[in-house]
């Protein structure tokens, strides 16, 4: 399989639509943060927490776009930055038209790279639901690490689950 072309751009209104498009995607609901059903003002809500958390270092969010078309195909973000540890939770969804051709394996090579440059971080942490085997690839291709499963982690109000912990550390070839 070739590598599918996409360019990560910081995420604005200007992507509101997309978003509000993926977080009505039943496997969205199903393995994000996104409640069910998400408030009418979600989309808006969630933009504006990731550039405040753009402004004050703490949380990123990138738009996952096709370069010919503008498309959107999805996020890619940094949910949680810890500068002081050098550390940052990672995440990534791609938008049901364009899985299963490595946009999400491309996006996540992108972000890690990011994270290691940008943030000068030492560690990268994934939370993945224990019933996401899509995810998990994604992961593994990417050179990610699965340390344990952290047992009915609060997820979103009224679900508790099991997520797992991947990781990857700078020093990781």
């Amino acid at each position: 399989m070739s590598t599918p072309p996409i360019r990560l751009v910081p995420s604005s209104l200007l992507h509101a639509a997309g978003m509000r498009d993926l977080i009505h995607d039943p496997d969205v609901l199903r393995f994000t943060r996104v409640p069910d059903p998400p408030p009418d003002d979600f989309v808006e809500t969630w933009l504006q927490r990731y550039a405040d958390g753009r402004a004050d270092g703490t949380r990123e969010a990138f738009t996952i776009e096709d370069p010919l078309d503008g498309r959107f195909l999805g996020i890619a973000v940094a949910p949680a930055i810890r500068r002081d540890e050098r550390t940052a939770e990672l995440g990534y969804v791609v938008h049901p038209d364009a899985r299963g051709r490595g946009v999400a394996t491309v996006a996540l090579e992108r972000l890690t790279a990011w994270a290691f440059s940008d943030l000068d971080a030492v560690r990268l942490e994934l939370l993945i639901s224990v019933d996401n085997k899509a995810s998990k690839r994604v992961a593994e291709h990417n050179g990610y690490h699965y340390e344990g499963t952290l047992r009915s982690m609060f997820v979103v109000p009224g679900r508790w689950e099991d997520s797992e912990m991947w990781s990857r550390l700078a020093t990781d070839r």
